[in-house]
């Protein structure tokens, strides 16, 4: 990929001085858009795509651009929208002590020691990332493990999911009274409010230096991976009101991913919603639990785990779903709710019908309202999702991570209940509007990825197309926001794309057992790339949002 305009190629235009209004030409490359399913070419002009279509009619604009970009080849597509991100938590998992890669107990002992030894000024240790699910010895650490490992000092790991942690002596004793919360139990992991105590503590110790350098962290990466917008999934118990803040006044006077921001506090009058409106906040929505997850056993299901003898941990009824979503609505903010369980998916929907009751049906389908994970999903619980207008923000590598015979959802509930989990192709038939994302740090920030796993779901007739897939994380995250003019290279839409290099493009023609695949351009449906299991993922070269490169890779 060359630029005409590049004074020193392979290195990155300072984004900060860049002209606000340069007019761009992309040429010589294959440009995903509906407007033209043959398109080699396109021109940004003031943020936005002004035109697509083919190298012939290029000649025509060349003169006229401030830029010409030579794409010898390679894909322009939508930039990704990744629906929902803990973006400081993400980069502080980028910078610090990151579990997710430990294959075993001891392997993740020895990174505390290793993080310990190289930060000693840090009042308390953090780190993130522990599944002990698929660790051989099935067993989180121990409170003398860690304690060991820590040198004595406080430190919280939080698991894989984020809904619960394994913490030190050291970090129980800085929270007065843990003992004595829900959640809190002497050897084994905190969930709850005991949790929630000592995460409040633990971020506590957080500088404004770390978090912004955290922050920049995340976009940065996001950036990398060809991602133009995240949906910051902040709110009391996730973070605090500075760090959410912080991040939104970061995203306004930095270049990168756009973020737009939920807060998810419960709201029961007008004052509560004008607080969360003047906070930037889009809604009152995203991580408001109604229950917690799979792997924590604390989702709220309507039969017992198959390998614990409770049904995890309801924490919002009904009744307090449908105020919620009411006063939401009736303030012009979308509602939503963290639901993974199929109890929790029930208690949202039975919730929003009574709103609707309330306020109108209308109104309620009009605000697209959201569910995030929405996993534990019936053909009831579907229907109604599409009757209530719900969006479904899910997250597909939860299911590459997890599902299977022998995968986490199969320990937790039995191969039989872990078939039905996260039916995209079902959401799909009933109308439902999918929006994709990663739940980072949850699991990693990799669009590509995502989509692959949908299109490979462990469970085949939960698999959708590559190119359902592709808009669920293109289109999907930006009408998930309210912008039904986004998310596709169209002229008139913001200037948000990417470019990739990548192996031949394919059109994906799924039937019920299998994923064929076809070359024929006679189609008329826009190439992607072949993501079969074992290929490599497309490589990101260059993204731009509303105009503005805000990443190119070295040497391009």
């Amino acid at each position: 990929m060359t630029n005409r305009t590049a004074p020193d190629p392979g290195t990155a235009p300072d984004i900060r001085t860049a002209p606000a209004h340069r007019t761009t030409l992309l040429r010589r490359g294959e440009v995903h858009s509906p407007a033209d399913p043959f398109a080699t070419a396109m021109v940004v002009e003031r943020g936005h795509i002004a035109w697509v279509g083919s190298e012939g009619a290029a000649d025509s604009f060349a003169s006229g651009v401030d830029e010409v970009i030579d794409l010898e080849g390679a894909l322009v597509t939508p930039a990704f929208t990744d629906a929902h991100v803990h973006t400081t938590a993400t980069g502080l998992a980028l910078t610090g002590l990151d579990l997710s890669g430990a294959r075993t107990l001891p392997e993740a002992l020895d990174l505390v020691r290793d993080h310990r030894a190289a930060h000693p000024g840090d009042r308390i240790l953090l780190g993130h990332g522990w599944d002990s699910a698929r660790w051989p010895e099935q067993r989180p650490p121990s409170r003398a493990e860690l304690d060991d490992a820590a040198g004595g000092r406080p430190l919280y790991l939080t698991r894989i999911d984020v809904h619960s942690a394994v913490v030190t002596t050291a970090l129980l004793d800085l929270v007065p009274g843990v003992t004595s919360l829900t959640g809190y139990h002497p050897d084994a992991p905190l969930t709850a409010a005991a949790h929630h105590a000592v995460r409040a503590a633990a971020h506590g110790s957080i500088s404004a230096r770390q978090r912004t350098e955290a922050q920049r962290a995340a976009r940065a990466r996001a950036a990398s991976l060809g991602i133009g917008s995240l949906h910051e999934c902040g709110g009391p118990q996730i973070s605090d009101e500075e760090d959410f803040t912080a991040l939104l006044r970061l995203a306004e006077d930095e270049p990168g991913p756009r973020i737009h921001g939920y807060w998810a506090e419960r709201i029961t009058d007008e004052k509560g919603a004008r607080r969360v409106r003047e906070l930037g906040a889009a809604g009152a929505a995203g991580d408001l639990f109604v229950d917690g997850s799979l792997g924590s056993h604390t989702a709220s299901l309507r039969e017992p785990y198959a390998d614990a003898a409770h049904t995890g941990t309801a924490q919002l009824d009904a009744a307090a779903i449908a105020a919620h979503v009411a006063i939401c609505t009736e303030a012009g903010l979308q509602a939503g709710f963290h639901a993974i369980g199929d109890a929790a998916v029930s208690a949202v929907v039975e919730g929003v019908r009574a709103a609707a009751a309330r306020v109108g049906l209308a109104r309620i389908r009009a605000a697209r309202h959201r569910v995030e994970h929405a996993e534990m999903l019936t053909p009831a619980t579907i229907a109604a999702f599409a009757e209530l207008g719900r969006t479904a923000s899910v997250q597909p590598v939860f299911d590459a991570f997890w599902g299977g015979a022998d995968g986490m959802y199969a320990q937790r509930l039995g191969a039989d209940r872990a078939r039905t989990l996260n039916p995209y192709a079902a959401l799909l038939r009933a109308g439902v509007p999918l929006a994709f994302g990663s739940d980072s740090p949850v699991t990693p920030l990799d669009p590509w990825g995502t989509v692959r796993a949908a299109a490979f779901h462990h469970t085949p007739e939960h698999r959708i197309s590559v190119r359902a897939a592709f808009t669920a994380h293109t289109r999907g995250g930006r009408r998930a926001m309210g912008r039904d003019d986004a998310g596709t290279l169209v002229p008139g839409a913001p200037a948000d794309y990417a470019v990739w290099r990548t192996e031949e493009l394919v059109v994906q023609a799924p039937d019920d057992r299998v994923a064929r695949w076809s070359t024929d351009p006679r189609s008329g449906t826009p190439g992607l790339p072949d993501l079969t299991p074992g290929r490599p993922l497309p490589e990101c070269l260059r993204t731009v949002v509303s105009g503005q490169t805000v990443f190119l890779r070295p040497n391009e």
